[in-house]
């Protein structure tokens, strides 16, 4: 069941919409389900017409901005843009990394496989870089917060997969389900910006979803195992 759009809501003036977006469900209307749910459908039922700033994958939970005027609309494309925002990923991925933290500047193209994939190509990539930092270290997995510094398609997920530590649940990049967790471990938890009208730095916080946090408190005790997929 959906939660209504009042519940997802984290910040609401004349000229932004901050919401809380959960998992599995996408930002806009799935082309090959048209009747299905989506969160830009039930926002403007509540709040009325809004424009589209940027997008999280159905799969992925956190943090969305939404402007709510035109002019709005205009300043805060043109932040993300010049890359004057910033958004902080945590992620659950597989393995346990040496490092404590790492910048990957791996040039990423867009749909440059037949599974249609984000990959490292040295001549055709676009240049691409995420900042990571280790969190917290489990047996078999880690919880890494990512920071990516430009805006290639799955660009967090085809980073973490090249460096052999695949977000868990990503099939598409090699990730393996784990119990209790049914998507991907990926959640927007913060975005930084400025307000298209008063220019003032602005910082919204999701808090981390029941699934992801769950999954975490049982990491952290030890219980969970690798599931496989069929």
């Amino acid at each position: 069941m959906l939660p209504p759009a009042r519940t997802m809501t984290l910040y609401a003036d004349d000229d932004l919409l901050v919401v809380n977006k959960p998992a599995n469900l996408p930002t806009l209307v799935d082309g090959y389900h048209p009747e299905a749910p989506y969160l830009l459908s039930l926002l403007k039922a509540e709040y009325g017409e809004l424009w589209v700033v940027h997008r999280l994958d159905r799969q992925t939970s956190g943090v969305i901005v939404f402007a709510r005027s035109a002019a709005a609309h205009r300043a805060l494309n043109i932040q993300f843009e010049k890359r004057q925002t910033e958004k902080v990923y945590h992620v659950l991925a597989q393995g346990a990394p040496a490092w404590e933290s790492k910048t990957v500047n791996l040039p990423l193209l867009a749909d440059g496989d037949r599974r249609h994939r984000s990959v490292v190509d040295a001549v055709r990539g676009k240049p691409s870089a995420t900042e990571l930092r280790l969190l917290e270290r489990y047996a078999d997995y880690a919880l890494i917060e990512a920071i990516p510094r430009t805006g290639r398609t799955h660009q967090i997920r085809a980073h973490l997969a090249a460096l052999g530590h695949p977000i868990v649940g990503d099939q598409l990049y090699g990730g393996k389900a784990l119990e209790g967790l049914k998507r991907l471990g990926l959640h927007a938890s913060r975005i930084k910006f400025h307000h298209p009208a008063t220019g003032d730095e602005v910082e919204f916080h999701a808090p981390t979803p029941d699934d992801l946090t769950q999954v975490l408190k049982a990491l952290r005790q030890g219980k969970p195992s690798l599931q496989p997929r069929t």
